[in-house]
């Protein structure tokens, strides 16, 4: 089950990766995310790696030494692959007994029988890529106080649609246009019109905003007509990233009625390259979002008694922005905001299984996305539509810039970690993307 705790999770367990030891770190022994690499300025076939302290682990190379004798066959050509697809589909099962022997190879007591030098490479000599082939990807709109916030820029008095505490809300988006962490975004154009123009016109958005978000895997698919249950949803995710959904804001004021989101969001979405899986994530379970008394609760297909007292993770989540001036300054990234994935109305499972609910077969590798991730606190909003309310509260920078929404040169950086007392601090990494200077 995704829930347990096992010996891959002891806080006491060290590695002999220096670094994945420290305190600090995103990447311990007891995390083991996966993610796709190359070495930085080849031309050499993508590997899966696993991060571990500012190091990867090649499984490919760990394949070719014999150090993966003793697992499935079926699991050994996954660990050969230039993406995680075949991983992903093969289900939790597979994912956990591959994490147990690498919890094992990396233990500080297995060192000395390890040929460190050609396992081991550093994170800062390669190339991180999107993790998977990403076939279909899926922006839910699941914090109900995000959804209240923007809902009160437009409709003040009845910011929520009736149907947002019944169905959690979704639109599909564009993978193609998805990419890694540290891809320049290009300033998008598109129609926009103003509210003293009688007709739109045609020109670079001024409204450029980011989102903070929480992406997941599919991991094992379904067939077409055969919805997932409740109860088996976690056994359908992989594991979790964090994710940047550009959103282009007066681009989108024009175009979104009646369908909802298009070209004001399609032209990127950043996610981060490492993916956590739900086994290292196991700790930091804690109850779904605790309703309103007089909400509705979900109806039955979404309700069971397991996700109601483990569905939600309590995942930290930050939002970092670092101006040009500030990077020409070499001044730090300034913190926008901090929040909890734990204040989300909808769980992971609650959405995966809504989207199967029609017979919707999802494949390994696809992802979704739970929208913008904010909270009740000030502070915890997670785009900055909410934070200046649509710019009418501009924020101040160190430098004494001020922001409405983003400029060019801005970087805009996603960090999430999760850490709980006895056991070991697990990150995210980082998530970055600099938009473009025109």
């Amino acid at each position: 089950m995704t829930y347990s705790i096992d010996g891959t999770h002891d806080p006491n367990l060290r590695s002999w990766v220096e670094l994945a030891n420290q305190e600090d770190t995103d990447f311990p022994i007891q995390n083991l995310p996966f993610g796709v690499f190359r070495t930085q300025g080849s031309a050499e076939p993508p590997r899966i790696g696993v991060a571990i302290g500012d190091k990867i682990l090649d499984l490919a190379r760990c394949y070719q030494l014999g150090l993966f004798q003793e697992l499935p066959e079926q699991l050994l050509a996954a660990c050969t692959a230039p993406n995680l697809n075949l991983l992903m589909g093969m289900g939790s099962q597979a994912r956990l007994a591959l994490r147990h022997r690498l919890s094992e190879l990396l233990r500080y007591d297995t060192q000395q029988n390890l040929p460190e030098a050609e396992i081991l490479i550093s994170i800062s000599d390669v190339e991180l890529l999107l993790p998977a082939i990403i076939g279909d990807y899926t922006d839910f709109y699941a914090s109900i106080f995000h959804a209240t916030n923007v809902g009160k820029l437009f409709r003040p008095d009845n910011p929520l649609l009736p149907n947002y505490k019944y169905v959690p809300i979704a639109y599909h988006g564009r993978a193609s246009s998805i990419v890694p962490s540290n891809t320049y975004i290009q300033r998008p154009s598109g129609q926009i019109k103003k509210l003293e123009d009688s007709a739109p016109s045609f020109t670079h958005s001024q409204m450029l905003d980011y989102e903070l978000e929480l992406g997941f895997f599919v991991g094992a698919g379904n067939e077409r007509g055969k919805a997932i249950s409740i109860e088996q949803a976690e056994e359908h995710i992989f594991g979790l990233c964090l994710v940047n959904d550009w959103s282009a804001r007066d681009i989108q004021a024009w175009e979104y009625q009646p369908l909802g989101p298009f070209l004001a969001k399609s032209f990127a979405t950043t996610i981060s390259p490492w993916v956590v899986t739900l086994e290292a994530l196991a700790p930091f379970r804690c109850p779904a979002f605790r309703r309103a008394q007089d909400d509705p609760q979900p109806l039955p297909y979404l309700s069971s008694p397991l996700d109601t007292s483990l569905g939600g993770i309590d995942i930290t989540l930050e939002v970092w922005i670092r101006s040009a001036q500030m990077q020409q300054q070499n001044l730090q990234p300034f913190r926008l905001s901090h929040g909890s994935f734990q204040q989300m109305y909808w769980t992971l499972a609650q959405m995966l299984t809504h989207h199967s609910s029609n017979g919707c077969n999802l494949r390994p590798g696809d992802l979704l996305a739970s929208g913008t991730v904010s909270g009740a606190e000030a502070g915890s909003q997670g785009c900055l539509l909410e934070m200046t309310q649509r710019g009418a509260k501009p924020i101040e920078l160190p430098t004494g810039e001020v922001r409405k929404f983003l400029s060019d040169g801005d970087e805009v950086i996603l960090r999430g970690y999760c850490e709980k007392a006895g056991y070991k601090r697990v990150g995210f990494g980082e998530c970055r993307g600099t938009i473009l200077v025109s």
